[in-house]
């Protein structure tokens, strides 16, 4: 991959010559946990649109551009495409503003009326779309194992220096197998694969608008319910989580879609419970694996609230209360230490590089 000035440079002269906006002055606009990059493209009339910047090496525009049509066809408001560079790993796109759910979500009396939102974009997405799930990918069993494993690598031996016995590594591989089971009983739909409040923009014109949907997959029901509304960035009390799943339920029952239903409300919440518990182990490792492969460290602040939604989910299964208590006795402790000694070596690296200056 080209040093990042280098691909800036390149990504600058493709808007200002090749595409025709000499005016163009560009700034950053976010990174996100992949390589790709978001600059803002600002013109004289005041108008703006996005750059996005996705190494070919990398990143494949093929999904991005594939999910766009799709999400599209169904209502849902993505960024619109304005221009394409396959060969170079350029996009020019839509501006959505830069209000994320997650900044408003903060303001009191704001979380109602935006999680009716979300949730009416999740309906479309999982109604409308059922007839579209058979292009993607599969959420199988092979997938998820693959992003359970992340865990046990990243989070508990590379951050917490925990290593499994031969008793804790049979626990986790039963925990697991119990999980995916769960996971691919439920009914298929189509699935964003990441939706919540930092993926998820407030539009004056009504929303949301939502991006980073570029590894969509037919999966689990509950999937992006519970990306929603167990955001791994905010937290709500349980009674208030599952009164808006209660009524996400009854859309579907009252609008005829009771094969998506299960046979009961229970059901319905055991299945958001479970995939909750399968995306939340993944994150962790997600997480962990930022810091420790990406130096990016931010994360890291968000590992507890994570861990909190593991313990409190497993808590509430029997068949998973011997996984409950060894992510507590094994886990918990260990984590506030390990984050500690992460900031710690982040401040030691910055100081030695003032010096050298």
């Amino acid at each position: 991959m080209l040093a990042p000035d280098l691909r800036l440079e390149m990504l600058s002269r493709w808007v200002m010559d090749d595409l025709g906006h000499p005016d163009a002055r560009l700034s950053v606009a976010s990174a996100d946990a992949s390589f790709r990059r978001y600059f803002r493209a600002q013109f004289q009339d005041s108008s703006s649109l996005i750059v996005m910047d996705a190494p070919p090496d990398h990143e494949n525009l093929g999904p991005y551009l594939q999910v766009t049509q799709l999400l599209t066809e169904i209502g849902v408001h993505v960024p619109q495409i304005h221009a394409v560079d396959r060969l170079r790993g350029f996009l020019l796109i839509e501006d959505l503003g830069v209000t994320q759910y997650l900044e408003q979500l903060r303001l009191p009396g704001r979380a109602s009326k935006l999680y009716d939102s979300a949730l009416a974009s999740i309906y479309q997405i999982q109604t409308r779309g059922l007839m579209l799930k058979s292009e993607l990918l599969s959420y199988d069993a092979a997938v998820l194992q693959r992003e359970l494993s992340l865990m046990p690598e990243w989070f508990c031996a590379r951050h917490l220096g925990v290593h499994f016995t031969a008793e804790e590594s049979q626990l986790w591989e039963a925990s697991c197998q119990f999980l995916i089971a769960e996971c691919i009983a439920q009914p298929m739909v189509f699935v964003h694969r990441d939706y919540h409040s930092r993926n998820l923009m407030v539009l004056t014109a009504g929303g949301p608008g939502v991006i980073d949907f570029q590894d969509a997959v037919a999966g689990p029901v509950g999937y992006d319910l519970v990306s929603l509304l167990k955001d791994c960035y905010i937290a709500w009390p349980r009674l208030q989580v599952e009164q808006w799943l209660s009524q996400y339920r009854s859309q579907l029952q009252r609008t005829g879609f009771t094969q998506l239903c299960g046979n009961s409300e229970l059901e319905f919440l055991r299945w958001f419970d479970f995939s909750g518990l399968q995306r939340h182990l993944k994150v962790l490792g997600i997480f962990a694996r930022l810091w420790w492969r990406d130096g990016k460290i931010s994360y890291l602040k968000d590992l507890q609230q994570t861990l909190d939604y593991v313990l409190d989910t497993a808590a509430r299964y029997p068949e998973l209360r011997d996984f409950q208590i060894f992510c507590k006795r094994r886990m918990l402790p260990s984590l506030g230490a390990a984050n500690v000694m992460a900031r710690t070596s982040v401040i030691a690296t910055e100081d030695q590089s003032v010096q050298r200056r």
